[in-house]
């Protein structure tokens, strides 16, 4: 973590709504720059609250947030250039796709910000492929799955190139299919260089997903750190009304009955696997297979697959997957 700069820093951030409902106390916290940040925390935390202050949305009562070390103005100007920096996508999609067609949605944001026509065209293809809807440009998106919904709007925050990109609950209301490809597309994005913040009451995705975890209640943030640093405090979670991650409670069942040991829960299912293995990490449990697809006909490729067999088959990155 040593040596990355801070992307987002909010200092005494707090905010209360008209009714006197106070939704963020004192909040004090810095996110560095390309990481995938988890905010936990029970209904009433001040998650979805603390996110619309990240791009403008909500103005802080006192405090103040800072984007790349400058402090966030609300003015028009300012707060469309932060915007263009640090995109987010709602909970639910339909509060965010409003125009006749997915390409008029997509472009929406680009054109705001002023860009070249051909460069609007040029980023919302760009940004239709990369979610998977190529071809769907002059769908209604009322139309569409909810699946299909939550990719638009992604697609309608990357045409603009943020630098950030904040999901409010982004697998709520998906199947567990579709959550999988949307977080697989975040890990996609994070890898290419933007920094991921999501909100989210799924402990087991926030665990085996963020690189740090953020637990926030009644408006507080009451601790920071990786996922195994926060989920192993059992009195904290159970305090926060939330569960352990299923696989930090498997773990901790072992190791009491004497089963388990290490300096730390794993992280997923495969790792716990390894743990309970007979004779460590040294034996054998099969092949990795990695090929690159650039340049292969469709031959080519279908000859691949049929040499791996009878396995698991994924692709990485957009080109391989088309």
């Amino acid at each position: 973590m040593s040596g990355m700069a801070n992307i987002i820093e909010t200092r005494d951030l707090s905010y209360s709504y008209g009714d006197g409902t106070q939704a963020l106390r004192n909040v004090s916290i810095s996110l560095q720059e390309g990481r995938k940040v988890a905010l936990v925390g029970p209904n009433g935390a001040g998650k979805s609250t603390l996110m619309l202050m990240m791009n403008g949305i909500l103005r802080p009562s006192s405090g103040e947030i800072l984007f790349a070390g400058r402090p966030l103005q609300y003015d028009a100007s300012s707060l469309r250039e932060v915007r263009r920096a640090v995109g987010m996508v709602f909970q639910n999609s339909d509060d965010q796709l409003f125009a006749p067609t997915v390409y008029q949605d997509v472009a929406f944001g680009p054109t705001n910000l002023g860009y070249p026509a051909e460069k609007v065209k040029r980023d919302v293809g760009f940004a239709l492929q990369y979610v998977g809807l190529s071809g769907y440009e002059r769908r209604p998106p009322h139309h569409l799955s909810g699946g299909e919904k939550k990719r638009v709007a992604i697609a309608g925050i990357l045409a603009m190139e943020p630098q950030v990109m904040i999901l409010d609950e982004p697998t709520s209301n998906l199947d567990p299919a579709s959550s999988e490809e949307i977080m697989e597309m975040l890990d996609e994005l994070n890898q290419g260089g933007k920094t991921m913040i999501i909100s989210t009451h799924d402990v087991d995705l926030a665990y085996r997903w963020a690189d740090e975890i953020i637990l926030m209640k009644d408006g507080d943030v009451i601790r920071r750190g990786s996922g195994p640093e926060v989920f192993m405090d059992a009195d904290l979670i159970r305090d926060s009304r939330l569960k352990p991650p299923l696989v930090v409670e498997i773990y901790q069942e072992l190791a009491s009955r004497g089963m388990a040991s290490g300096a730390r829960p794993p992280k997923n299912i495969l790792e716990l696997c390894d743990l309970l293995q007979p004779g460590g990490s040294g034996r054998s449990l099969g092949k990795i297979y990695i090929w690159d697809v650039d340049g292969a006909d469709e031959a080519e490729i279908k000859s691949m697959i049929d040499r791996m067999g009878d396995c698991y088959k994924g692709a990485m990155g957009t080109g391989a997957k088309l």
